[in-house]
């Protein structure tokens, strides 16, 4: 169902706008008045419901928690920020690196 837009906001409204306004809401919910959903109502629901977060990049993402000399991470997230990156985008531009020159990349 549709809600029609008003001109005005609710606090603007008169007494006899305002219950025009919100006369839908007075009606019982009929359960008649609904049926099942078009595929795009279905779509949005979906994307709706999609667990929201980083994109998946590879074989996706793993949390991990390590531990890094404050100074070290001062340092490496003032060089994230000047390159305009995330430091997670910035360990695994370095684990990379890392990786590339032992030849294991």
């Amino acid at each position: 169902m549709k809600t029609k837009r008003t001109s005005k906001p609710h606090w603007k409204m008169n007494r006899k706008e305002l219950a025009a306004a919100t006369a839908e809401f007075d009606r019982e919910m009929v359960a008649d008045e609904f049926g099942p959903m078009t595929g795009e109502a279905r779509a949005r629901f979906e994307r709706a419901r999609k667990k929201r977060g980083r994109p998946r990049q590879g074989q996706g993402a793993q949390a991990i928690s390590i531990t890094v000399e404050r100074r070290l991470l001062a340092e490496s997230d003032a060089l994230a920020k000047a390159l305009g990156i995330t430091r997670a985008r910035l360990v695994a531009r370095g684990l990379k690196a890392v990786l590339a020159a032992e030849g294991r990349l």
